[in-house]
């Protein structure tokens, strides 16, 4: 369930591996989660996560924000993000999919919140679903025919999740649509341009409405935005990784690492070197740190 990314065969080794199909829906423990005892360090995620904590208190630094957790917290995390969790005797149920486990039913697990703490019935009903999904998990491991009970068991878990109230979508304005266009083709080139032209050409619309349907989706302008993403991904590659600091400067489309470190020190506040060597420490750190990508976590209370 985690990676190192993008990265050399060398460091790939710094982190477990695990087999996972893409059609695949698992359960396990917080601690699978884990590198090494004590969460010393984040993990890269390769895998869409919901994590449910059960016990203890504590908090989940997702994307290097810090989340509080206890009993009836619901994350939802995906596949590249940074992960870390701490706390007293802090553990949770992991419920992970691959790529194709929802292929074919009607499910947008996007519309599930990335934070929510759990009350009352809701919470009741999702744990009462979660347990179910896990116990069926055990009992059918290896079973071909089971695949399909657990792929609409989660189908069913992520749409009561969507329909928690407060989570339900707007219906979408022109700007929101371009928006989402713009962020899906950043998700894709961000690592080889960062001009606002090259993503204004490929979506089929000029700079200006781009970077007018960034402004009314985030309050900020579309290079900002592919910017903020690409430190993101440093962040992310900085902390969970032991890739040299020039790889992942070359990784990020920077072939001279004095650019990777200029451009890195204005849109976090620090080098990339502070970083790296801050990653052991509980967050909050005295770190300026990138805001996510407008669906990848929510603030602690949001719905």
């Amino acid at each position: 369930m985690v990676t190192t990314g993008q990265l050399s065969p060398a460091t790939r080794t710094d982190l477990p591996a695990f087999g996972y199909e893409t059609e695949d829906v698992t359960t396990g423990a917080l601690g699978d989660l884990a590198s090494e005892p004590g969460w010393r360090r984040p993990v890269l995620l390769d895998a869409d996560l919901l994590i449910l904590v059960s016990s203890g208190h504590g908090s989940a630094e997702l994307d290097f924000r810090a989340l509080p957790c206890r009993p009836g917290t619901l994350l939802r995390a995906r596949p590249g993000q940074a992960l870390r969790c701490r706390g007293p005797q802090l553990d949770a149920t992991v419920v992970s999919w691959g790529t194709d486990a929802l292929r074919g039913l009607d499910v947008d697990p996007d519309a599930v919140p990335a934070y929510r703490q759990l009350a009352g019935e809701d919470e009741d009903a999702v744990i009462s679903e979660v347990t179910q999904l896990t116990v069926d998990a055990d009992r059918h491991a290896g079973v071909p025919a089971a695949a399909a009970l657990l792929r609409h068991q989660l189908a069913v878990l992520l749409l009561r999740l969507a329909l928690l109230p407060g989570t339900q979508r707007p219906a979408p304005r022109t700007d929101t649509e371009t928006f989402q266009r713009m962020r899906r083709e950043v998700e894709h080139g961000y690592r080889h341009t960062r001009r606002v032209e090259d993503y204004a050409a490929r979506i089929g619309c000029s700079v200006r409405t781009l970077t007018r349907a960034c402004l009314a989706a985030t309050g900020r302008s579309a290079k900002q935005v592919i910017d903020e993403r690409v430190a993101l991904q440093a962040c992310r590659l900085l902390a969970a990784t032991d890739e040299p600091i020039a790889g992942i400067g070359r990784e990020l489309g920077f072939p001279e690492p004095t650019n990777f470190g200029r451009f890195f020190s204005r849109e976090i506040g620090v080098s990339p070197g502070a970083f790296r060597a801050a990653r052991e420490q509980p967050l909050p750190v005295r770190l300026v740190r990138p805001r996510p990508p407008a669906d990848s976590a929510a603030r602690p209370g949001s719905a």
